[in-house]
This record gives structure tokens, C-alpha cells and sequence, in this order.
């Protein structure tokens, strides 16, 4: 695996025909905020989140080239795989090939965090046997999708999850906890901040030190942000436990970013180049791309560790291997449109 991107790459970045690029003249322009947090944890999930929605298959060698760019951008935490069933997500049915290939890693990138998703105890074992050092469970705020998604109920799902949070814990493996549909349903509708917040808080007490709230199917506001932030810390959970999960389907994931930095939030989701969506929920489209949300968080002055310009050469590489432009604003900007 190589982790330097070529010559081209690093010159369309620059600008084109001698021109300076944006980034040469020092753009975005940094204008702190007091208000905000001074430094922002990107929780990385394109190879997994961004790689699961994709038709064609790829490539193992693939994924592992790509884990080790955004690793070599900057990024301190990347969500590898999944260890879920193939027959569900057939697109990283590799996972027991993939972790191998990432074990240089973390000489290269002393701190790395390369955390998986398991459904269940068996998805455990198969992620402690290859030595993951955190893994995350995924439930539901609503019903419906917890039956489409888990083939249980929300109740039936959290009791799943009960063995798995303690074995992990027993193993000193941290679990992040994974809550959808926060803020809209396709099958339900609205969904109550009550009703997130009580399903977040079981998560929380099986043992979870970390919730990430998501948006599914893209459909929040930033005042909906606010409210459910507010229902929480209400509930008596430390804003610190939190993170978010956007999706851009309305043009919302950065707008929903900022009133949740506004709210204390410190760690947000994202992925490289926009990849991503939900192959349970068909509405909804591509994550928050990870290279508009470090162009929008560099210019409010808050760090995040990432190299932006080696960042988006790694997401139009990615764009290539899929065959398609990237979705994100940026690398289009940065690299052109056909990125």
C-alpha cells in the first residue's frame, strides 16, 4: 500500500496552467468563534458507511489503500468494516481479509482508531479474533426500522446488544452506540425527541461510551439539532458523549454541524468524499462529505488534524476506483468536476 498521492493529484489541488490554487492563498480564511469548540474529533466512516451502499464489490486491496490515505490525511479515526452477515451486507463480506492488511497501520500512525460495526455476539467474536480495538452496535429510534434493519423489534434489538456492550467491556474493547432515524422516518414520520432520547439512554447504560445520533434519511434542521441535543443534557447525559450523523439529502449536514458544535458537540461523522447512504432506508443519500465539513470547520478556526489538500486526492483516487465523480463540493472544487 502506498499512501502518497501522484504528482497530478497534488498539482490540480495547487491550480492548474501556474495558477495558484485556493488553498496556496491561504482559503479558507480562519475567523474563530468563541462559541465553538477549538478542536473537532472526525469520526471517519467512508470504508464502511460510504463502502456498504456501493453495487459493484470492491476490491480488498482496494479498501485497504483507501483506510491507509485517510489515515495518512490526517484522519485519527476511521471506521474500517463491518462484521454483519454477508448475506446483508455483501460489500464487506471481506472484512477477515481487510484487517490484516491494516495491522502496519497503527506503526505508521502511532494512536490510530480503526473501529468496526457488529450486529451481535457472533459479529464480536469474529472482530476480537482479529484483535479490533473498539466496535459499535447499531440500533433504532423508531420501530418499523428496527425491524427492517435488525429483523427484531427496538426492545428485542437493545437485549441483543446487552451481552455484546458487557463481553466487549470484559475485553477492555471500548463500543461507540449507533441510534438512526433521530429525526425523521420514511415509514413513521416525525419521531418524538422523547422517544430518541429514552432509546439513546438505554444504549448509554448498557455501557456505551459514546452515541452517535443520526440522521438517516437527511431530513433534519438545525433546530430539530438543538432541541434533541437539549433533550438529552436534560436526561443528564454529558454532551460529551455525544456525536452526529448526517446525511446531506436536503442540503442540510452542514448547517445541522454547526448548531451542533454550537450545542458542545465535539465529535462529528462524516465521510471521505461524500460516499454513503443506507441499503435498509432508501431515501436517504450520501453521508455529510469529510472534506466539506473540514473546509467549514477550518474556516471557523477549529482544528481536526487533517491535511485537506491530501485528503481530497484520497477521495478523488476513491472517486476513480468506483468509476463515478465524487459527490463532495470540495474535492470538486479542489480537483475539478470530473474528480
Amino acid at each position: 500500500m502506498t499512501e502518497q498521492s501522484s504528482p497530478t493529484e497534488q498539482s490540480s489541488i495547487t491550480g492548474q496552467n501556474g495558477e495558484p490554487g485556493v488553498l496556496d492563498l491561504g482559503l479558507p480564511d480562519p475567523v474563530t468563534d468563541p462559541a465553538l469548540p477549538k478542536r473537532v474529533r472526525i469520526h471517519e466512516v467512508g470504508p464502511r458507511d460510504g463502502l456498504q451502499n456501493e453495487s459493484a464489490l470492491v476490491p480488498v486491496e482496494v479498501k485497504a489503500e483507501f483506510i491507509a490515505r485517510l489515515a495518512a490525511a490526517g484522519l485519527g479515526t476511521v471506521e474500517a468494516t463491518s462484521f454483519v452477515h454477508p448475506k446483508w451486507v455483501p460489500q464487506l463480506a471481506d472484512a477477515e481479509q481487510l484487517m490484516p492488511l491494516l495491522a502496519p497501520l497503527h506503526e505508521r500512525h502511532p494512536g490510530l482508531r480503526l473501529p468496526v460495526l457488529v450486529p451481535n455476539e457472533r459479529g464480536l467474536d469474529r472482530a476480537l479474533a482479529h484483535h479490533a480495538g473498539e466496535v459499535a452496535v447499531f440500533a433504532s429510534a423508531t420501530e418499523t426500522f428496527a425491524r427492517r434493519n435488525l429483523n427484531r423489534s427496538a426492545d428485542e434489538a437493545m437485549e441483543m446488544f446487552r451481552p455484546v456492550v458487557e463481553r466487549a467491556g470484559e475485553a477492555g474493547v471500548p463500543v461507540r452506540g449507533y441510534l438512526s432515524m433521530c429525526f425523521g422516518d420514511p415509514w413513521e414520520g416525525r419521531v418524538p425527541v422523547d422517544q430518541v432520547v429514552g432509546h439513546g439512554l438505554r444504549l448509554l447504560e448498557l455501557g456505551c461510551a459514546e452515541l452517535s445520533l443520526g440522521d438517516t434519511i437527511g431530513v433534519a434542521t438545525p433546530g430539530q439539532v438543538t432541541a434533541l441535543l437539549a433533550g438529552f443534557v436534560r436526561a443528564g447525559v454529558p454532551v460529551e458523549k455525544l456525536a452526529v450523523h448526517f446525511h446531506d439529502t436536503y442540503g442540510q449536514a452542514l448547517s445541522n454541524t454547526l448548531a451542533a458544535l454550537r450545542s458542545g458537540v465535539t465529535v462529528v461523522d462524516a465521510s471521505a468524499g461524500g460516499l454513503g447512504g443506507c441499503p435498509y432506508a432508501k431515501s436517504a443519500t450520501g453521508n455529510l462529505a469529510t472534506e466539506d465539513l473540514v473546509w467549514m470547520l477550518h474556516g471557523l478556526g477549529i482544528e481536526t488534524g487533517v491535511d485537506l489538500p491530501r485528503l481530497a486526492a484520497t477521495s478523488g483516487w476513491m472517486a476513480r476506483q468506483l468509476g463515478r465523480p465524487s459527490p463532495s463540493r470540495t474535492v470538486r472544487a479542489l480537483l475539478g468536476p470530473t474528480a
